[in-house]
């Protein structure tokens, strides 16, 4: 859990020295600061949060979680910090059963699909983004979401994941912000179908952020 966290951090300086960075562990959203929950020791977004504001790294940072489950870690810990901006898009009748509050909670019902979730991304999300004007954003980008997952109730399809990916990628490079992704969850009856979802994150950072 620990070296998850670190390779967390070793992603944020990569964002800040060159506009993204990687992390092929992490968002780790549900653990709190005196306690471990759903999977999750160390809540690696909380951290990061923390060190880029606390050490100068950043003004303004945005966590988005895209995850199926609210990251009700997160919301707890950054609660009192103007700073920080946390979005959660999940699934509303989906673990944790007592949620906490983000700055923004998209609770969405079961069953969505790729064009009912894309389309509260870009209505809801992308504007919230815009309005805070964040110069940091870590991007939970959870791969939960699919069809199948045997702890999600979504169906998005890989096609739809991937697009999810590129508007909030191709947002942040338009709007000149630094992004860190993170794994978050994945737990897909057909394990190729996670593997895939998770590989994705990052070819659709390699195309869009270098572009």
């Amino acid at each position: 859990a620990r070296r998850a966290a670190g390779g967390s951090l070793a992603a944020l300086h990569d964002a800040l020295a060159c506009g993204w960075g990687a992390n092929l562990a992490g968002g780790t959203h549900h653990a709190f600061r005196d306690r471990a929950e759903g999977f999750c020791l160390i809540n690696d977004a909380a951290l990061l949060t923390r060190t880029a504001l606390d050490d100068g790294l950043a003004r303004r940072v945005a966590v988005l979680d895209l995850d199926v489950h609210q990251g009700n870690g997160t919301a707890a810990l950054l609660a009192a910090e103007p700073r920080a901006l946390t979005v959660s898009v999940h699934g509303e009748r989906n673990y944790p059963f007592r949620k906490e509050r983000s700055s923004l909670d998209l609770g969405l019902p079961d069953g969505v699909t790729d064009g009912e979730y894309l389309e509260v991304v870009r209505g809801q999300v992308l504007p919230a983004l815009e309005a805070f004007r964040p110069d940091l954003l870590l991007y939970l980008a959870g791969a939960d979401v699919l069809a199948g997952d045997r702890f999600g109730r979504f169906a998005l399809t890989l096609d739809g994941v991937g697009e999810r990916n590129r508007t909030v990628l191709t947002w942040a490079r338009e709007a000149g912000v630094p992004v860190v992704t993170m794994m978050a969850g994945g737990y897909n009856r057909d394990h190729a179908l996670t593997v895939e979802a998770h590989a994705r994150v990052v070819l659709d950072g390699l195309d869009v952020m270098t572009a």
